[in-house]
């Protein structure tokens, strides 16, 4: 799956276990809601900038946004 993909489904995840919409959201990382919006679906790749912003705004990581929990391979010492 492409990072992009990635970030967009992540994004959406921690919004809504954060129970933010995007309105509410964007007003506390400073962005636009229509920003946020196309965000989650893959119309625009954010900077590390926004996602940082994004992050603290939903009080996650910024790496939390990017990783790919559904492919992830098995660590060396997991066999």
């Amino acid at each position: 799956m492409a990072l992009r993909q990635i970030f967009a489904e992540n994004l959406r995840r921690a919004r809504l276990a954060a129970g933010m919409s995007q309105e509410e959201l964007a007003d506390v990382a400073g962005i636009d809601r229509t920003y946020v919006s196309a965000l989650e679906r893959c119309r625009y790749a954010a900077s590390i900038d926004v996602i940082e912003r994004l992050a603290t705004a939903l009080q996650v990581t910024a790496a939390s946004l990017l990783e790919d929990t559904e492919h992830v391979p098995p660590r060396k010492d997991d066999t």
